[in-house]
């Protein structure tokens, strides 16, 4: 009687256990009305928003507030309607949810003078709705932090000598970006999403709107094999450690 008492509540607990980290994504499109726009194109920008189902209202509110627009890109939506009147279209893409791990990039594009694009980067915790933060996950993080600088010096160079070779560009003089990307935008492990074959760490050099177009990508890719040494085994990432 016992048995049967104890079998029939690990069947009633089993299906709220096995929500626990499990989220569906789904998007929000939203058309907002500047009231006075500056300009014909102006009079519109779109947001889609990623809408979070979780375990329990309250954790779905949580991984949504960490995947705001308004936190992670310091916007207001008040301000865009009526003052600032920058945006176009913001919206995201899911890299990965599964195993309690959801990986997201957010992305703005708007125009002022330039047209210009800024995306963020989040890994948060599925069971938590926590922000993932290197220290979270990572092991060893200077002598991480230190393959992304090679990896970036790598890339800098390769740019250089693109830029020397390009008839276009040959003869113009493009050191000063690159210095002032290396003495104002330093490498760091702050910004990261995963996939099933690794992790991407993202780096922005800086580069004035003039200059964009011959800014590198600053995308450092990892394959979950070369983190071995550097993935905490008991982080949100040990069962990547394979």
């Amino acid at each position: 009687m016992k048995l049967r008492i104890l079998l029939l509540s690990l069947l009633i607990a089993a299906p709220a256990l096995s929500l626990v980290g499990q989220v569906t994504i789904t998007a929000k499109k939203v058309v907002y009305t500047r009231p006075k726009p500056i300009a014909g194109f102006k009079k519109n920008f779109t947001i889609t928003y990623p809408k979070v189902k979780a375990a329990t209202l309250a954790l779905s509110r949580k991984i949504e507030a960490a995947l705001s627009y308004e936190k992670l890109f310091d916007f207001k939506l008040q301000e865009e309607l009526t003052e600032i009147q920058w945006l176009e279209d913001a919206t995201y893409d899911v890299h990965y949810n599964a195993n309690g791990v959801l990986s997201v990039s957010l992305t703005m594009e708007g125009s002022g003078a330039y047209s210009s694009v800024a995306t963020r980067r989040i890994v948060v915790n599925a069971s938590t709705g926590k922000r993932v933060q290197p220290v979270d996950v990572f092991l060893n993080t200077e002598e991480l932090l230190a393959a992304l600088i090679r990896m970036k010096d790598t890339e800098v160079q390769k740019a250089k000598e693109e830029l020397k070779s390009d008839p276009d560009t040959k003869n113009e003089d493009f050191s000063g970006f690159f210095n002032d990307a290396e003495a104002y935008h330093k490498v760091s492990l702050s910004e990261f999403v995963i996939n099933e074959n690794g992790v991407t760490f993202d780096h922005n050099y800086g580069f004035p709107n003039v200059a964009k177009a011959l800014q590198p990508t600053g995308e450092f890719f990892m394959k979950w094999q070369d983190l071995k040494p550097f993935i905490k085994l008991d982080g949100l990432l040990a069962s990547f450690n394979r």
